[in-house]
């Protein structure tokens, strides 16, 4: 049975109420955390009970706001997008929920058994038997390709014995009384016992080897509990993993998002947009009696002429973006929708009423100070990101590959959902562009202590982590990685660092846009969060020449040294997949809700060299 939550603030949990009283909220959570932490297919925990977010089919979007963003809309294949919506507790109205884990555990009696097993009603979280709290399983299973099951126990108890014992004992799966209980003596699986009222008994220890449920021939049954009852998949021979409850790895969200950049950015796009039901593939007749229906020819306001520019306008870049809907596939940082913001970003928009969500210019000082291996600075003072979550993958984060995209989860059962979530956020930042000649000459070096080299050890690494989770290795395309990847992120991840503690902002309120091809080598560092936050401005004035230069002599003086040094600077790998070279909690990997690879392809060493001197630091030199 599903229930309702509402994406709000307050995150006062309740009690829901019988079917027959009508529903009532049990909790609330951010907009913003129904895309980044607890989105469809993600498990929440609502006071002592566990819930998993329904599919986009259940949502009630009847009176959400509706978004648009048409450089996303068309690679996705959307109409529109919808803002989670945010009902009052008791409206029946909100993101539903359905009951997952529904396997509990009794810490005082030790019984182990299905919530509406335990005699008090389906929704009572109290055991039947003594009337202690109930506890949800702590373990599930789930495989690569998204689905997710109840972990187990029954079979990883009776399967782990030899065949002359399991003949010997049989044991009825469906009306087997099972136990769990913790002995206490150790902190590890070993201390967590499942026993069968038939007389087996043993640990869960091992329960979390990679080919554990694999040596058991417990396979991947295709649940996809979020869709409820009829959301099975069949023909998945993924193997399953366990995982805990609330572990990181069992949702990781994939979200694509784009920046209002011009023309979107202007107020009279944005009226034709929300009502381009009304006025695409319309001839100029049919728009210009619109326009003055709608009060946008009113004196001071549109003219015709500009009303029907900017229709065609949508018109011509939805078709664009339809005929390339695989790029919001492609490596993000070279992507088509990277270089549109580029060039924007490259160029000034000034700040004119009519410049809604985008208004970018160079810095007023005119103060002569030198910034090395800084070609541009340009100022964005107002900027609007849309973020829209387009599926979920558990186990391995998602991954900009074709192997990536089958992994992904469905967000919903049908296909007659048009819309995706979506948060937008209002922001301002500083974009930065590195010294093309400075660059080049960095980047021409070789040997085996080159940038060059460096980067070719974390692309081999990259490339034969995407082979393993590749169904055909032979199919994997080119890692995207070099050495201006790891250099232009890594100094995203200093300048972030050293901003927030000259600003007073969190570094989790602070994200970098990165854009990084052969002919494109900047980034954006900007404050784009939907609370308080993003609110208390000072990151525009960073970026004024005196202010940037104080910061990045700060920043690389910062990074120069980290605690865990010499470990850090000479390790020859690091992090997730040894993604890492010089990289770590304790000098540039900050909160990945800030950071767009996920604290990957980081090295401290092309920013300032090694201490020996053999690898040239880009702003060392």
């Amino acid at each position: 049975m599903a229930r309702r939550f509402p994406a709000g603030t307050n995150t006062t949990a309740t009690a829901p109420r019988r079917e027959s009283a009508g529903r009532k909220a049990l909790g609330s959570v951010r907009r913003a955390q129904q895309i980044t932490t607890y989105g469809v297919g993600a498990m929440i925990a609502i006071g002592d009970q566990s819930f998993i977010v329904s599919g986009l089919d259940s949502w009630d979007v009847s009176e959400a706001d509706t978004l648009h963003e048409p450089r996303l809309e068309g690679p996705l294949g959307v109409d529109h997008f919808c803002l989670p919506p945010a009902g009052e507790a008791d409206s029946g109205r909100g993101v539903k929920v359905r009951r997952f884990p529904e396997t509990y555990s009794c810490p005082s009696c030790e019984a182990l058994r299905r919530l509406r097993d335990f005699g008090n009603g389906r929704n009572d979280n109290s055991c039947g038997d003594c009337g202690s709290k109930l506890t949800p399983s702590r373990f599930v299973v789930a495989c690569d390709g998204g689905h997710l099951a109840e972990f187990p126990y029954w079979d990883w108890l009776h399967r782990r014995r030899d065949e002359e014992r399991r003949a010997q004992h049989s044991c009825d799966r469906r009306r087997a009384r099972l136990s769990l209980r913790s002995e206490g003596r150790t902190a590890s699986l070993q201390g967590i016992v499942v026993a069968c009222d038939c007389g087996e008994s043993g640990s869960l220890e091992g329960a979390f080897g990679r080919d554990a449920m694999a040596s058991l021939r417990i396979g991947c049954l295709g649940l996809r509990p979020w869709l409820g009852r009829d959301g099975r998949e069949d023909g998945c021979d993924r193997p399953l993993r366990v995982l805990q409850r609330g572990s990181s790895a069992a949702w990781f969200p994939a979200v694509a998002s784009a920046l209002s950049i011009p023309p979107w950015h202007r107020r009279l796009t944005q009226l034709v947009e929300r009502q381009r039901r009304h006025l695409l593939g319309k001839t100029d007749a049919r728009i210009r009696e619109f326009a003055h229906d709608e009060g946008w020819l009113a004196p001071g306001r549109y003219s015709a002429e500009e009303v029907i520019e900017a229709v065609r306008t949508l018109e011509g870049v939805a078709a664009d973006a339809e005929r390339d809907p695989d790029d919001i596939d492609a490596f993000a940082p070279g992507s088509r929708l990277r270089r549109e913001e580029y060039r924007q970003l490259c160029a000034e928009t000034p700040e004119l009423p009519e410049n809604e969500h985008f208004v970018c210019v160079p810095p007023a000082s005119t103060e002569k100070v030198s910034v090395p291996g800084i070609e541009r600075t340009m100022l964005v003072k107002r900027l609007r990101e849309v973020r829209a979550l387009r599926g979920f993958t558990r186990i391995e984060p998602p991954a900009d590959s074709e192997a990536g995209r089958r992994r992904r989860a469905r967000l919903a059962l049908g296909p007659d959902v048009d819309w995706l979530p979506a948060i937008e956020v209002i922001g301002e930042g500083v974009f930065l562009t590195l010294d093309p000649e400075r660059l080049g000459r960095w980047e021409s070096r070789r040997g085996p202590s080159s940038p060059h080299a460096r980067a070719e050890a974390v692309r081999h690494n990259h490339e034969r982590a995407l082979r393993s989770r590749a169904e055909d290795p032979l199919t994997v395309a080119p890692s995207p990685v070099t050495s201006r990847l790891l250099l232009l992120h890594t100094f995203a991840h200093a300048l972030i660092t050293e901003w927030s503690l000259d600003c007073g902002y969190p570094a989790s309120a602070l994200r970098e846009r990165l854009y990084v091809d052969d002919d494109m080598a900047g980034v954006l560092l900007y404050t784009a969060t939907s609370d308080s936050a993003g609110s208390l401005g000072g990151i525009v004035a960073q970026g004024e020449p005196a202010a940037l230069a104080a910061s990045l002599r700060s920043a690389l003086a910062r990074v120069s040294w980290c605690s865990a040094d010499p470990l850090c600077m000479e390790a020859d790998a690091s992090g997730v997949d040894s993604l890492n070279l010089a990289a770590c909690h304790a000098c540039v990997l900050f909160p990945e809700t800030s950071c767009e690879l996920n604290n990957t392809f980081l090295d401290r060493a092309l920013l300032i060299g090694t201490p020996d001197g053999e690898v040239p630091g880009f702003f060392s030199a």
